[in-house]
């Protein structure tokens, strides 16, 4: 790899991190550059912009997120074990890429509609399509109540589950597969013992 990539990465990764705790607005290209060891306009050799460094880092998480997904869905097995195997890669990619999530979570309500970021509206909209897909046909094969709007059941879900990313932290007493255990039992069975 040269020494152009490494660059480049290394600044993905102070950007990602700047970016997630300290918000987009509030994270500067100064900052990006002071933390990098370089100075600000020699982030632009690498960068045409601040934006076009949040525009890569979401670009590749929301690729690996929906690449993910749709394997899963395309495996073999059951609507029931997709949508269970859909939960626990979301807990697995809070451990593993918690600043990517943090920055989705806090920032893509607003980017959605920016120019430029067209991609978040589009692979926002296919993630949603495909765990829909998954709640409507475990519905229609009897595994999951058709009483349940499967939009409001994915909404549900997916704030739920994503949210976590503001209170879990890695290392802790609980593993992603821990958390996404205790989930899918509260899920598939609620919170009644009887």
């Amino acid at each position: 790899m040269g020494d152009g990539s490494a660059r480049r990465e290394q600044i993905i990764a102070i950007a990602t991190r700047l970016i997630a705790s300290r918000g987009y607005s509030s994270t500067t290209v100064r900052d990006i550059a002071d933390e990098a060891g370089i100075l600000s306009g020699s982030l632009y050799h690498h960068f045409a912009s601040k934006e076009a460094v949040l525009q890569e880092i979401l670009r590749t998480f929301m690729d690996d997120t929906l690449s993910h997904f749709e394997r899963i869905v395309a495996s073999g097995g059951s609507h029931r074990e997709h949508l269970d195997q859909l939960i626990e890669h979301a807990f697995l990619t809070i451990e593993q890429r918690p600043d990517e999530v943090r920055i989705y979570q806090n920032e893509t309500g607003f980017l959605m509609t920016q120019p430029g970021f067209e991609f978040l509206v589009d692979g926002a909209a296919r993630i949603e399509e495909l765990w829909i897909e998954q709640i409507t046909a475990g519905q229609c094969d009897g595994v999951f109540r058709d009483s349940v709007d499967p939009r409001l059941a994915f909404r549900f879900i997916r704030d739920a589950v994503w949210s976590t990313v503001f209170w879990y932290r890695p290392g802790g007493r609980h593993t992603a597969s821990s958390v996404s255990a205790n989930y899918l039992e509260l899920l598939h069975s609620g919170l009644l013992a009887s």
